[in-house]
């Protein structure tokens, strides 16, 4: 165990997560974890720690670290302007630091969220399993909270990567201000009219600005519901399109709730419930249905890849 890194400024909403907390759902605690599991791993990889390791995530605003010690770095997800000591250096790729370095970041210039790894691990206490911060419930990540300017941000010792790793182009995802998502149809799919259902394909939905690692309300056409707008509160899991009373959808993340009592038009695959970790207010999402088949595959060629990224980079070098 060794200090990495001081906190000189926080950023905007700066926590610890790894890949969640998934083994507590029945008592009500929500998964967390990190809201684009791609660039999660992605940065893991790059410094030769496991997919699942805990990282730094940033989001909008990045923060600024001084190094504690030399160490082993990597930045992936949204591009965010990285320096070390002002020289700019590259994302997606194997990063040295030196002790009394300055990592710093700028604001997202797209996407919402970028991932910062130190080889061996960001060190904080297992809680429900995890490493992750569940900041509405105070607990996970460093006390519960995001960083804070003086918080010092400790690793697991390993020893340093004799290559340095870089991610092929054709492996970095774009993020762009409208994201096609894919979804399963259902569970109460059948609480909504045949035009209802026909609205929330057919159209584009704004994220508004009550978006946060919760969830997000999205804005656009109503979709009509065939009477009532609520069930019997039943089980929730990150990527539920629940739609209320008003007819306006609202996506769940990584932080939801583990029940609810709105109907669930339908739920997004896991692959692209990362690719909506990273839209910020304003941005559009259309929604597209595929058979449970369909997303069946999708999720297990997502995992695969996520599982051999580290042996497919160490590969390329």
């Amino acid at each position: 165990m060794t200090g990495v890194f001081l906190v000189l400024k926080p950023g905007l909403f700066t926590t610890i997560q790894d890949f969640g907390r998934f083994s507590c759902l029945r008592y009500g605690v929500p998964a967390s974890g990190a809201m684009d599991q791609f660039s999660l791993v992605a940065a893991n990889a790059l410094v030769g720690n496991k997919p699942g390791d805990a990282c730094i995530e940033m989001t909008l605003i990045g923060p600024e670290l001084r190094a504690l010690s030399e160490m082993q770095i990597a930045i992936a997800g949204a591009e965010c302007s990285p320096r070390i000591n002002e020289e700019s250096v590259p994302m997606w790729r194997t990063l040295k630091a030196d002790k009394g370095d300055v990592v710093s970041f700028g604001s997202m210039q797209n996407g919402c969220r970028a991932y910062l790894s130190v080889r061996g691990g960001i060190n904080v206490p297992l809680v429900l399993g995890s490493r992750s911060t569940y900041a509405r419930g105070g607990f996970g990540g460093l006390d519960g909270r995001p960083l804070r300017n003086g918080d010092t941000v400790e690793s697991f010792y390993a020893l340093p990567l004799s290559i340095e790793i870089s991610m092929p182009q054709e492996l970095v995802p774009e993020f762009a201000g409208e994201v096609e998502a894919r979804v399963v149809l259902g569970p109460q799919s059948d609480m909504f009219t045949e035009a209802g259902v026909g609205t929330f394909f057919s159209s584009l939905f704004k994220v508004t600005f009550e978006a946060d690692r919760m969830g997000y309300r999205l804005d656009g056409p109503q979709i009509e519901h065939k009477g009532r707008a609520d069930i019997v509160s039943d089980a929730l899991l990150p990527g539920a399109v629940q739609v209320p009373k008003n007819g306006k959808p609202i996506l769940l993340m990584r932080d939801a709730q583990t029940t609810g009592g709105y109907p669930k038009i339908a739920v997004v695959i896991s692959p692209d419930l990362s690719v909506l970790g990273q839209v910020k207010p304003g941005c559009s999402i259309r929604f597209s249905r595929v058979s449970l088949s369909e997303a069946q595959e999708s999720s297990r060629e997502f995992f695969k890849l996520l599982n051999s990224l580290s042996s497919m980079l160490a590969e390329n070098h």
